[in-house]
């Protein structure tokens, strides 16, 4: 009751010094696995001693390095191996996520067992079209604002539980899984983002190590205002945080993959890419033959702890 049923995997590359989701993992005793690349192999060993994550980690070294096509691989390497132990579904996880929380009565509040990720498993598999779910961002569930418990049809980013009969894999250097998403959607299928529960994910380019390190502070972007090329380094001597042209390519890419409902937006000091999804908001959850929905609210056990004394 108290873990996922499904196998979870982080991605991680060059962040042994940080391991934010393996820690959070960790402190909710739940079990997962770690994929990484063969360069990074010791300092991934060392970082599980160092902190006490051994008893919940198994590390999975790929077969690949450095090949410069983003984390899609890693993510569809883990695929794989999630079928081959069985399972009907798997967790992909970004190497990047601080805590998970549950959202009630609009408070934000940490979850520290993995029974979250349970509740949502058992949501999903009570429909035949749920290929693609997850929890929403810690950040865009502002406590002065009500939220349904889940929305349908969107995107879902950074933490994912995905059917392992899913037609469509992961693909492209960036945005991939607004891709994948948006291809599950074009067919017919369904995606759920969970408010009910949510995930402390640290913005893009901020922690050092991964897509950080190997695409965006490397990328030549172009200026908003002149139209002039600028080279990474130039803005990061300026920003001193991200480099704004790196997140250029990594929209526009996704704007050729889908020109039908995605186009290119300057928002919050850097380019971003805006996607409609209203097309997809009628597409409806379908219930698996025989499913009966149990009448009342069911916790799971949850209880909120505000006595820590005790």
């Amino acid at each position: 009751m108290t873990n996922p049923k499904y196998p979870v995997y982080i991605i991680s590359k060059g962040r042994h010094e940080s391991m934010l989701t393996s820690r959070s993992l960790a402190k909710m005793k739940v079990p997962h696995y770690i994929a990484i690349e063969p360069q990074d192999e010791k300092n991934y060993y060392n970082a599980l001693e160092e902190f006490g994550l051994v008893d919940y980690v198994t590390l999975l070294v790929a077969p690949f390095s450095n090949h410069g096509d983003g984390p899609g691989r890693a993510r569809n390497w883990c695929w794989d191996h999630s079928i081959g132990l069985g399972a009907e579904r798997h967790w992909v996880m970004d190497d990047n996520i601080s805590d998970f929380y549950r959202l009630h009565q609009n408070m934000r509040i940490r979850v520290d067992t993995g029974v979250c990720f349970k509740i949502m498993e058992d949501f999903v598999d009570r429909y035949t079209n749920i290929k693609i779910a997850g929890p929403q961002y810690r950040f865009f569930a502002a406590p002065n604002q009500k939220r349904p418990p889940y929305v349908k049809n969107t995107r879902i980013y950074s933490c994912l539980l995905i059917a392992n009969d899913c037609r469509h894999r992961w693909r492209g250097r960036y945005n991939e899984d607004t891709d994948i998403c948006l291809n599950v959607l074009k067919d017919g299928d369904c995606t759920v983002q969970f408010n009910a529960f949510l995930q402390g994910k640290g913005a893009t380019q901020t922690l050092k190590g991964g897509n950080t390190e190997e695409f965006y502070h490397k990328e030549v972007g172009y200026d908003e205002i002149s139209g002039e090329a600028i080279q990474s380094e130039n803005v990061l001597e300026v920003k001193d945080k991200y480099n704004v042209a790196g997140t250029i390519a990594k929209s526009q890419m996704l704007v050729d993959m889908h020109p039908d409902v995605a186009r290119m937006v300057f928002r919050y000091g850097r380019w971003h890419h805006h996607v409609d999804y209203s097309s997809f908001r009628k597409l409806p959850l379908i219930y698996k033959d025989g499913i009966v929905i149990p009448k009342g609210v069911n916790n799971y056990g949850l209880r909120l702890i505000t006595n820590w004394s005790e």
